[in-house]
């Protein structure tokens, strides 16, 4: 009797802890910031998932993150890895093979062809996914959750940078002119503040200086390669006094989409090309050479200049930083066409719903609820900061006021390429979930654009151009940017197959057909290669591209606005 109670006992002791046990693992389970515990803490698995990730972003290591510090606290957290695999060649190329076999990769970031993905019926709708286990992401993203879907109402798509808060980077991060420091401190410290002197400043050092460590001087290259095509097209548009909206220059009171490629500021702009070109100051291989080949020519230190947005050719500048050659490095410049112009090189607070990460039917339900809930893992702030800084004591320090800074060895350190790829910043800081901005402690989301980070990365030769050109930080050269809610127009989703989808495919290709032919021609045909190029791109159905962005931009500055 007395044995037959105490199993009773027993077994009663034991369907009470289980059901305490239940109910928590039931419960929402947060942590002290009121944010989701990931699902690798709440199931107590053992069992590691490895997903298939394609990123159509641009050429580099493929690699399995676990094989990153952060990559192996993600999977110890979360049970979950994922084999990343890089572009190599053509994206739309890729992308359209894998949508002709009908098999995908477990994850996609198809970039430009992302619109392509969606009409397929690649992804999945990740609407109810995020509603049931991603509160995380619901916070991250909240206030552009209507903006993330598609005109069927679905979410496809995890975007690369949800605002919470503007915050003035220090240094450029966007578009600019960038001439070599070794140029600005032979002449005197120059400040080029339209086309015209951007391009005598490099002529005068060119002519004097044929040669740079023994091989040919680069007075001027570009990017072209690809559909990284833009940074040759977007110039006309930033020194007319536009910001980034793509392939149109939109109105401040009408809101109206209008294209430039076939206006006077596009044939100036490549009438400058042409000029310079005539005089040996272009590089010709811009037009031949690939996204790496370009990196590793700034990279040797015989660019004069180029124009570019820093994001693009930050590997370039890395290794230049790390070179041992401060003067080998670039300053930017907010070229304009006349002194008149204000420029607007800078990006207001912006939210780009398009590209991002979208999983594929690939996947089964299983499944997709595992990638969601590593999603929603990463999109919690303390995770973000992960990412983001890294690791208190190793890559950040934290000051009596909560404020996070980097020490000059810290700073030396997240430069280094190789770290940067060991440690995981190389590969979580974009393609993922992400915010910009500021954190809810006040702290910036970029350590770059954090004051105090700025302040001691900048070292002697750093200094010496800040005073030369009487400036705090770098970006004091450039103009605040405006209001645009609608900002940016480039991310209006458009139809596979319309018509304006037709003219933007055809544009693309007339352009990188007949911009070669029109900047390298002999001065004395410029005309005639320019005129020939606009009577065929006219004929090509600008209009109806023009109405689709003009009704985004309006549909987007009134969901903003709240009308």
């Amino acid at each position: 009797m007395f044995s037959k109670k105490r199993i009773m006992l027993g077994i009663t002791l034991l369907f009470l802890l289980l059901t305490v046990v239940g109910c928590q693992s039931k419960a929402e389970n947060t942590d002290a910031n009121g944010e989701t515990k990931d699902s690798g803490e709440e199931s107590g698995s053992d069992e590691v998932v490895t997903f298939s990730y394609f990123n159509g972003f641009g050429p580099g290591k493929d690699i399995n993150t676990s094989e990153t510090k952060l990559g192996k606290m993600f999977e110890e957290e979360t049970g979950v890895n994922f084999d990343i695999e890089n572009i190599v060649g053509d994206v739309n190329t890729k992308i359209g093979t894998m949508i002709a076999s009908g098999e995908f990769p477990d994850v996609v970031q198809a970039q430009q062809a992302t619109t392509a993905m969606i009409d397929a019926g690649a992804y999945v709708p990740l609407n109810d996914l995020i509603e049931e286990y991603a509160p995380n992401l619901k916070k991250l993203y909240g206030p552009y959750l209507e903006q993330m879907k598609s005109e069927d109402g679905n979410i496809y798509l995890i975007p690369f940078g949800a605002d919470n808060g503007y915050i003035a980077p220090p240094n450029v991060v966007q578009g600019a002119f960038w001439i070599q420091r070794q140029v600005l401190k032979d002449m005197g410290y120059p400040n080029p503040k339209t086309l015209d002197d951007y391009f005598a400043i490099l002529e005068e050092y060119y002519q004097k200086n044929p040669k740079i460590d023994g091989a040919d001087t680069i007075g001027f290259t570009a990017l072209t390669y690809d559909w990284r095509f833009f940074a040759f097209s977007n110039p006309a548009m930033h020194l007319a006094g536009y910001p980034n909206d793509g392939g149109v220059l939109v109105d401040m009171d009408t809101r109206e989409a209008t294209v430039y490629t076939d206006k006077e500021i596009q044939k100036r702009w490549l009438q400058k090309i042409n000029e310079i070109n005539a005089k040996g100051l272009f590089d010709r291989e811009s037009f031949t050479q690939n996204y790496d080949e370009y990196l590793a020519k700034i990279a040797s230190g015989r660019v004069l200049g180029f124009f570019d947005y820093q994001w693009q050719v930050s590997q370039a500048l890395n290794n230049l930083a790390t070179g041992g050659d401060p003067y080998k490095e670039y300053m930017a410049f907010p070229v304009v066409f006349d002194e008149d112009i204000k420029d607007q090189y800078m990006d207001p607070p912006a939210f780009v719903a398009s590209p991002g990460l979208g999983i594929t039917v690939s996947t089964t339900e299983e499944e997709r609820v595992k990638i969601i809930k590593f999603m929603d893992h990463i999109a919690k702030e303390d995770v973000q900061k992960q990412i983001m800084w890294g690791l208190e004591g190793e890559t950040y320090e934290v000051d009596e006021n909560g404020r996070y800074y980097r020490t000059p060895e810290q700073i030396e350190k997240v430069a280094d390429q190789k770290f940067r790829e060991e440690f995981g910043f190389a590969y979580f800081e974009w393609n993922w979930p992400r915010g910009e901005g500021v954190f809810s402690d006040g702290n910036a989301w970029e350590p770059r654009n954090q004051p105090e980070v700025a302040a001691l990365a900048y070292d002697e030769t750093d200094n010496e151009f800040l005073e030369a050109y009487d400036l705090t930080v770098f970006t004091d050269l450039f103009a605040e940017p405006e209001e645009r809610p609608w900002y940016p127009a480039w991310d209006t989703p458009i139809e596979q197959g319309s018509p304006a989808q037709i003219f933007q495919q055809q544009s693309d290709d007339l352009m990188k057909q007949s911009f070669p032919k029109i900047a390298l021609a002999s001065p004395e045909d410029f005309e005639a290669e320019w005129n020939a190029f606009v009577d065929q791109y006219r004929k090509l159905d600008y209009k109806e591209y023009e109405k689709v962005l003009t009704e985004s931009v309006k549909k987007k500055y009134e969901m903003v606005k709240g009308k």
